[in-house]
């Protein structure tokens, strides 16, 4: 169905291990529910179900592996009509857990069996999906969660894709499983996010439905080094696709990592890490974004941290060769570093700090015509971290900066008001930082001192030229 990069063959088949071997929340429920037997009797005598249906998942039920692999061999359109019928004709939510769980164990024991679904649905011309996406609307949260498992199998181990409407509403139910607070399934989540992203197709869709942004926000807070670990592993895949990678370094998506890859001892999680970062120096097209990469990752400090762990000795060949191919590209991109360079990388980095640059007369001198270029991006950005940053230090710096672009460029403080800058720096004034307070006031000075400044060498235009056509010497 999908043509897979080489280097994710080894861990494709290492995720699927653990599928098999999973210890989450889910599978844990799943053993419980596994051991609560249904009585599919009484639902044949309630008329809930036809003799056709009993019959079938009776036998099903009450098989070895050896006589379930014969039976579905046999009888796969049997199969696939019984657990549709049974999801839509039977409410109760244990008996419905048990339903949903004997499909999960029947595919996850082969792959192929997704087939069955696929060709009930044509031969019914109906849509393989409609039965289980309705199934994510029940408000039994292990039902759910179950159900997603067997809609990313059935969209990963198809020979069809999963498209259109169907695609985007599951991605989207997926992202929003991912923004709710202490979900106790938050791992099967993004365990399901995690197969689905190993197709480039769905890497595309989910990147429509702005699962990025979510992906991020989510790695960036608290988390347990295993959820930390799968959501990487999610960023890292998406970063095989050259047109995504490209996109992605956008979100903040180096800082965020670079955090993690700072605080984390656990080996998998540095490996998925540095995995990523060679990804965004490899697989863009355009030299420039390579090389911005490169620089946001000097700007993060990684270049301090790959020499930590060359001190460290992994059994991991893939990392040891990914921190030397690392270490190379970011020491060449650092020999090539000007002084703006490192302060527009600071810039979009969003982690503004007293680096040289800030207070060096000559910088501002020589570059502050930089900050109006592709129309006032770096400018604008310094301008947004103003008024969203909460961090006394951001704020300090950003400040500063605003104040020495108006004070080296002539129409600094009409840019400043057409951005909405001045305001925001006003606002500065009654901040509770002192640091911040100051550095608004300097600002706040620096724009009414330009003001009186340009008044005057108005003043002095208007009255040499007067004087000109007057023939007298001003």
């Amino acid at each position: 169905m999908a043509n897979y990069d080489p280097r994710l063959e080894a861990v494709i088949s290492a995720i699927d291990d653990l599928e098999k071997s999973a210890t989450s929340p889910l599978q844990a429920r799943a053993n419980e529910v596994r051991a609560n037997r249904v009585n599919w009797q009484s639902y044949l005598q309630g008329q809930m179900i036809t003799q056709e249906d009993y019959n079938f998942i009776s036998q099903l039920d009450n098989s070895d592996p050896e006589q379930r692999a014969q039976l579905l061999k046999s009888k796969p359109y049997l199969c696939a009509k019984t657990f549709v019928h049974l999801m839509g004709r039977i409410a109760k939510d244990q008996t419905v857990q048990y339903i949903l769980t004997m499909i999960d164990n029947m595919l996850q024991e082969d792959k192929s069996r997704v087939e069955m679904f696929r060709d009930y649905a044509r031969k019914n011309k109906e849509t393989v999906w409609g039965p289980f996406l309705n199934m994510l609307n029940r408000p039994d949260a292990f039902s759910i969660n179950q159900t997603a498992r067997i809609i990313s199998k059935i969209a990963c181990w198809s020979k069809e894709p999963m498209e259109g409407s169907d695609l985007h509403y599951y991605l989207t139910w997926l992202k929003d499983q991912m923004k709710i607070h202490n979900n106790e399934y938050l791992q099967t989540v993004v365990r399901c996010l995690q197969m689905m992203l190993r197709i480039d197709v769905y890497r595309h869709a989910f990147l429509k439905v702005d699962g990025i942004t979510t992906l991020l926000l989510l790695l960036s807070g608290k988390l347990s080094f295993q959820i930390q670990y799968q959501l990487c592993f999610c960023v890292w895949v998406l970063t095989f696709n050259p047109t995504i990678a490209e996109k992605i370094s956008k979100f903040n998506l180096i800082p965020t990592m670079a955090d993690i890859l700072n605080e984390s001892v656990k080996e998998k999680v540095i490996r998925i890490i540095l995995a990523t970062f060679r990804n965004l120096l490899e697989k863009p097209q355009e030299r420039e974004l390579l090389r911005d990469n490169a620089l946001s990752m000097v700007q993060c400090k990684v270049m301090k941290h790959l020499g930590l762990l060359e001190g460290r000795k992994f059994d991991d060949p893939d990392i040891v060769e990914d921190l030397e191919f690392l270490t190379e590209k970011l020491k060449t991109s650092v020999q090539d570093l000007s002084s703006f360079d490192e302060y527009s990388t600071e810039l979009r980095s969003g982690r503004l700090e007293w680096s040289p640059v800030h207070k060096s007369e000559k910088f501002w001198r020589e570059n502050v015509m930089n900050l109006n270029d592709k129309n006032y991006e770096l400018l604008k950005i310094l301008i947004r971290l103003l008024e969203c940053s909460k961090d006394p230090l951001i704020l300090s710096v950003a400040a500063h900066d605003i104040g020495e672009y108006v004070r080296h460029y002539p129409r600094g403080k009409h840019t400043i008001e057409q951005l909405g800058g001045k305001t925001l720096v006003m606002a500065m004034l009654s901040h509770e930082d002192p640091n911040v307070r100051y550095e608004a006031l300097l600002a706040v000075q620096k724009l009414m001192v330009h003001n009186w400044e340009y008044l005057g060498k108005q003043v002095m235009t208007d009255t040499n030229a007067a004087a000109s056509k007057q023939g007298v010497k001003a």
